[in-house]
C-alpha cells in the first residue's frame, strides 16, 4: 500500500509537471465485479469509472470499445477478412477450390450464436442519472446526462454482459494449444480523447489504444481455475494456487468458486487467463520485479518454460540498463492468445513451439512494456513506434545474449527492401487499417519501424541514439507520445535537426540511394583520385566512406549532409577520418578528391556498417 501512495503522489506531480507546460491526458478509475460461467464462457459484470476531464474542452459525449462485437458474422472485421488480399491465416479456413488453389474463408463468417462474441451494456448512468447509451457494432456512443466541464470527475456505471468467442484473434477460448481463457480486451473499455479529439476507432484488425488509469477488478470462476495477468492479487492467501505466501496452506472448502482480486495502478489496459491446468513459477529481476510463469501442465514444453525462465531474467535486466526499470513490482508469462500479444503487465503467448521461438516471442512481446505499456503511442495511427521500437531493443537484447555479436544486429532491412521493391509500400502515416495488405502493414510497422532507430545511429552515433532512447523514457513514460516527441529528443541529446529525417522516412515513401558514379585519376600528373557520388533517391543522408587502399591501411571520409547542421562523431575510430564539406540536397552530384593514386585504392565503399538503408547497395562499392 505504501507503494501505491508514492506512486499516485509521483502521479499528482507528473500531472501538475503537466498543466504547467501545455500537456494534458484524460484519467480513468476502474472497478469491475465479473462473474464468469466456464460452462458457458459466458460472463457478467458491473462497472464503474471515474472519468477526470483533464482537457480544456466541455465534453458532452464519450466512447467506449466493445472489441468482442468484431467476432459476429457481418462485422466490419468480417467483411475486412473476406475482402483482404493476404488475410491473417489464424483467422480464415483454407479449402481447396474447383482449380486445386486455396480458398480462404472468414471464420468469423461462420461462427454459430454459441461461439460468437458479444458485450451489452444496460443501465448506464452518469452520477446515479439515466443516460443514453447506443451500440455501434465495437464502438459505444454515450450522450452524457450532463455536460462534463475542464478538469471535472464524473461517475459513469454500467451493467455488461459478455460471451468469449472461440478462439480467432487475441481474445477467446479453447485456443489450438488448448487454453481455456485468453481475456483480452473483454470489457467496456473508454476510449482516449486527446489533443486530437476523440479516438474510438472501429476494432477492424489492430492494435489498441486507451486511457491511462487505475483498475480495481474481482474475477469470480470456478476454484478449480488458474488466473494470471495484470496487476497486483490482493487476496493470495485465499486464492492458493501458488500465489500464496510460504508455509501458508489454503482450505477451499466447500467453495465452488473463488473471487480473485486484482489492482493494476496506472495502466491503460488489464487483461487476464485462465486454464484448469496451468503450472505457476515465479523468478525474481535483481533489484527489480517478480516474473510470473503460467503454462499448461503438458510434458512436452515443460523444459522449455524451464529453460525460458533465467533468460527472461536477463532480458528485462537489459530493457533495465537499455531504456528505463521497468516500473511495476510484477510482470507474467501466459501461454495463451495466437501468438504473441503484449498487454499491461504481462504477455499471452503460444508455448509449444521451439526454445528458440520461446524466447524470441518473450523478448518482443516483454519489449512492449516499454514501448507501448509505459510509453503509450496511439498504436492505430503510429504503430511502426511500438511494433519497430520493439524490434530494436528486441535485436538488441538477443544480440546481447548470443555467444556470437553481430556489428549489425537488426533483422529489418531485408524486409523493408522487399517491400520497396514489391512497389506495394504506403507511408507510415497510414492508419494501421488502411492498408491495402497486411503484408505491407507489418513490414512498415516492424521493419521500417526498426530501421527508424538503427538508422539514427548511423545519421547520429550510437551513443547520441541510446541517450536520446533512455531520454524518450524518461520524458515520456506515462504518457502518449507522438513521433515528433521522439524526434525532439534525438535533437536534444545530440544538436542536430532532425525534421528531415521524420518528414522523409515517416511521412513519405521516399527512398534513400546513393552511388559511386566515377572514380578516376588527376590529369595534371599529381597522385591524387577524384571521387563522383551521385543521390539517385529523394531522401537525403549524410555520408560515411571508407577507402581501403593496397596496402592494407584504411582512410575515412564524412560528408555532412547540410541541413542537419551536425557533424557526427567519427565511428571508426581506430581509422583518420577526414571531415569533407557539406552536401546539399539541391545538388544531386558531389565530387571529393582523395590524396592519393588511383592505382593504391584497393576498395571505396558507402557505408560498411550497413545500417543506412540504401534500397541499391550494388553502386556503393568501387573495387580495384
Amino acid at each position: 500500500m505504501r507503494k501505491n501512495l508514492i506512486l499516485s503522489l509521483a502521479l499528482l506531480a507528473c500531472a501538475n509537471i503537466f498543466a504547467q507546460s501545455g500537456y494534458w491526458q484524460q484519467h480513468v478509475d476502474y472497478k469491475m465485479d465479473v462473474q464468469m460461467d466456464t460452462k458457458t464462457y459466458r460472463y457478467k459484470g458491473k462497472q464503474e469509472l471515474v472519468y477526470t476531464n483533464n482537457s480544456p474542452d466541455t465534453l458532452r459525449r464519450v466512447f467506449y470499445h466493445l472489441y468482442p462485437n468484431a467476432f459476429q458474422p457481418g462485422s466490419e472485421m468480417d467483411m475486412r477478412l473476406r475482402n483482404i488480399k493476404d488475410p491473417d491465416g489464424r483467422m480464415v479456413t483454407k479449402t481447396k477450390g474447383a482449380d486445386g488453389k486455396d480458398v480462404k474463408d472468414s471464420r468469423i463468417k461462420n461462427l454459430k450464436p454459441n461461439e460468437i462474441g458479444f458485450l451489452k451494456i444496460s443501465n448506464f448512468k452518469q452520477d446515479g442519472v439515466s443516460a443514453t447509451a447506443k451500440e455501434v457494432e465495437t464502438i459505444l456512443e454515450v450522450t452524457l446526462a450532463k455536460p462534463l466541464l475542464p478538469g471535472a470527475k464524473t461517475t459513469l456505471t454500467l451493467d455488461f454482459d459478455g460471451q468469449v468467442p472461440v478462439q480467432i484473434r487475441r481474445s477467446g477460448r479453447n485456443n489450438a494449444e488448448g487454453v481455456e481463457l485468453s481475456m483480452a480486451q473483454w470489457y467496456p473499455k473508454m476510449a482516449e480523447y486527446d489533443f486530437e479529439g476523440w479516438h474510438a476507432d472501429p476494432y477492424i484488425a489492430r492494435e489498441f489504444h486507451g486511457v491511462w488509469g487505475n483498475f480495481d477488478v474481482k474475477i469470480t470462476i470456478d476454484k478449480a481455475y488458474v488466473l494470471g495477468g495484470s496487476g497486483y492479487l490482493q487476496n493470495k492467501n485465499e486464492i492458493g494456487h501458488g500465489y500464496q505466501d510460504a508455509g501458508v496452506n489454503v482450505d477451499y472448502g466447500k467453495k465452488k468458486t473463488l473471487t480473485w482480486h486484482f489492482i493494476a495502478p496506472n495502466v491503460h489496459d488489464f487483461t487476464w487467463a485462465a486454464d484448469k491446468n496451468y503450472l505457476h513459477d515465479t523468478a525474481r529481476v535483481p533489484g527489480g520485479a517478480t516474473l510470473h510463469f503460467l503454462y499448461k501442465n503438458n510434458p512436452k514444453i515443460i523444459d522449455n518454460w524451464k529453460n525460458l525462465q533465467p533468460l527472461t531474467v536477463k532480458l528485462m535486466e537489459f530493457y533495465n540498463k537499455t531504456v528505463g526499470k521497468y516500473p511495476y513490482d510484477q510482470y507474467s508469462v501466459i501461454q495463451g492468445g495466437d501468438g504473441g500479444m503484449e498487454y499491461a503487465m504481462c504477455t499471452l503467448i503460444l508455448g509449444e513451439g521451439s526454445f528458440d521461438g520461446l524466447v524470441g516471442v518473450t523478448a518482443h512481446e516483454m519489449g512492449h512494456s516499454w514501448f507501448q505499456h509505459v510509453l503509450a503511442t496511439n498504436e492505430s495511427k503510429h504503430g511502426w513506434m511500438d511494433e519497430g521500437f520493439t524490434s530494436f531493443i528486441e535485436d538488441l537484447a538477443i544480440n546481447e545474449l548470443s555467444t556470437e555479436k553481430q556489428a549489425n544486429p537488426f533483422s529489418g532491412y531485408n524486409g523493408y527492401y522487399s517491400l520497396v521493391n514489391s512497389g506495394k509500400e504506403q507511408p507510415q502515416t497510414t492508419h494501421a487499417d488502411r492498408y491495402d495488405e497486411n503484408r505491407t502493414y507489418s513490414i512498415s510497422s516492424y521493419s521500417k519501424g526498426e530501421l527508424f532507430l538503427s538508422q539514427l545511429i548511423y545519421v547520429i552515433g550510437k551513443e547520441n541514439l541510446m541517450k536520446a532512447v533512455r531520454k524518450f523514457y524518461n520524458d515520456f513514460k506515462f504518457k502518449h507520445p507522438t513521433p515528433n516527441d521522439m524526434k525532439r529528443c534525438a535533437e536534444k541529446v545530440s544538436g542536430a535537426n532532425l525534421d528531415w529525417y521524420l518528414i522523409d522516412w515517416t511521412q513519405t515513401t521516399n527512398t534513400i540511394d546513393y552511388a559511386i558514379k566515377n572514380v578516376e585519376s588527376a590529369t595534371d600528373g599529381v597522385q591524387r583520385t577524384g571521387v563522383s557520388l551521385q543521390r539517385v533517391g529523394r531522401m537525403p543522408m549524410p555520408i560515411d566512406i571508407v577507402v581501403e587502399y593496397t596496402d592494407g591501411t584504411k582512410e575515412g571520409f564524412y560528408i555532412p549532409l547540410r541541413m542537419m547542421s551536425f557533424v557526427k562523431e567519427n565511428p571508426y575510430p581506430e581509422m583518420k577520418r577526414t571531415v569533407l564539406p557539406d552536401w546539399a540536397w539541391g545538388n544531386p552530384d558531389y565530387f571529393f578528391e582523395i590524396q592519393k593514386g588511383k592505382a593504391s585504392i584497393q576498395r571505396i565503399v558507402i557505408d560498411p556498417s550497413g545500417l543506412m538503408a540504401d534500397v541499391k547497395p550494388a553502386d556503393n562499392v568501387f573495387k580495384k
